[in-house]
């Protein structure tokens, strides 16, 4: 154990007698620093090298302060880059959120855009190691922003929560990014003329409000328009098919705009109406062919089937869907009497047959002779003199001709209407 310790403890005693060991001890503490701080400096310089977001430790608050002073400093936001050099270029790109819903009665639809403009002004270039100034919306008003308007809009908000949704972007070489988002109700004047099969083609147009062509000139930027996944957009009946977009110079009094004009295409989906509509009416019109079949003594029976034809018709004619006003209802009151609705002069012919209620006069004529009718009880009846110059027709023939006519047509009228719809 003596030994053990001896050994242990001798490095010890020679450290502390020997001057020259301590100080290639802190020798080697000083270099180890140096090496901790050596990479350090590396790391630094790689977020330089790496041009990520992250500002590097050599660039301070002050600076950034500094250039901003600096570009603001006898800056004049009322008038636009290059005035009377040459037009300003607009470069613009819309990025669309979501679509919907269309209003067909009121004739317009509503769109959530990401709305993006990039122009130069050389009056915002800067010296520093910083590529761009990333600021918010506190810097907008400012700079010269462009006066661009939607032409076509009826109401417009700007999402201000829980800020501005405005983004500016100043690089070094005088380019300006600003982007906002925007709720937009524009119109869309829909051609129902061809319901429920309809296309349409919406658009969203902008352009300057006061500088005319010779002063600010719109280009569309590449990728013009990107759109959000549709299946998450409130499009109902309608379905998304595709976009374009298109340059136009419109002539006014005031001088010659460029108008940008983005096209939504839209189709009306089938579905909905061949469920609601399309099946529910084809399945009344065959409703009524069944009376063709049913005798035409089952008095009860041929009624109850007009009564019920009836009832569907009037449910299709009287359930509409959507707000109706007070005074459309009032209307509708005083120009239908009780008992009477619209579709009700649509009950099927077929379905509606003689009276044959049990009368004493009839009866008392019938008693004693072989009659198949009341018409035998008066005497031009017996002796047949009635039937000189009238054609004769039986109902039951009439029927049995009824039950090939009415499906033939109906399927004649179905071809012809879906291959005009469809094809022409």
């Amino acid at each position: 154990m003596g030994s053990w310790g001896a050994f242990l403890f001798s490095p010890l005693l020679l450290w502390s007698r020997s001057r020259g060991a301590r100080l290639m001890f802190l020798l080697l503490i000083l270099h180890l620093g140096n090496c901790v701080d050596k990479v350090d400096d590396e790391d630094d310089e790689d977020l330089t090298v790496n041009k990520t977001w992250v500002l590097a430790p050599k660039i301070h608050e002050g600076d950034i302060t500094q250039i901003l002073n600096s570009l603001l400093q006898g800056y004049d936001n009322k008038l636009r880059p290059d005035i009377g050099v040459r037009p300003t270029v607009i470069e613009t790109d819309v990025y669309v959120n979501s679509i919907g819903p269309v209003d067909p009665i009121n004739m317009e639809y509503t769109i959530d855009i990401i709305f993006a403009q990039t122009w130069f002004d050389s009056r915002l270039k800067f010296n520093s190691t910083m590529k761009v100034l990333m600021l918010n919306s506190n810097m907008v008003g400012k700079i010269w922003i462009p006066d661009t308007f939607f032409r076509n809009s009826r109401k417009s908000d700007a999402h201000w929560i829980t800020t501005p949704n405005r983004l500016l972007r100043i690089w070094n070489d005088g380019r300006v990014l600003y982007t906002l988002r925007l709720t937009i109700n524009a119109e869309c004047y829909l051609q129902l003329h061809n319901f429920p099969m309809d296309e349409h083609s919406c658009p969203l147009e902008f352009s300057s409000y006061g500088y005319p062509k010779n002063e600010i000139e719109y280009k569309w930027k590449k990728p013009s328009v990107e759109v959000a996944d549709p299946k998450y957009w409130r499009l109902y009946q309608f379905a998304f098919v595709g976009l374009r977009n298109s340059t136009e110079i419109a002539h006014t009094i005031s001088g010659d705009y460029v108008i940008m004009t983005i096209f939504f295409d839209l189709s009306r989906r089938m579905g909905y109406f061949t469920i609601q509509t399309y099946i529910p009416c084809i399945l009344t019109v065959v409703l009524s062919w069944v009376s063709f079949w049913i005798n035409k003594d089952a008095v009860p029976a041929r009624t109850s089937l007009a009564l019920m034809e009836y009832g569907t018709l009037h449910y299709f004619t009287s359930n509409k869907k959507g707000k109706t006003t007070k005074d459309r209802k009032i209307k509708n009151k005083a120009s239908v009497s009780p008992g009477l609705h619209a579709g009700s002069t649509l009950i099927p012919m077929n379905s509606i047959s003689l009276p044959q209620g049990e009368d004493d006069y009839g009866y008392q004529c019938l008693e004693g002779k072989d009659c198949a009718s009341f018409f035998c009880c008066f005497e031009d009846c017996r002796a047949g003199s009635w039937r000189e110059g009238r054609i004769h027709i039986r109902i039951a023939k009439i029927d049995s001709y009824s039950r090939i006519f009415f499906p033939t047509a109906f399927a004649l009228f179905n071809l012809v209407y879906w291959v005009g719809y469809l094809y022409l």
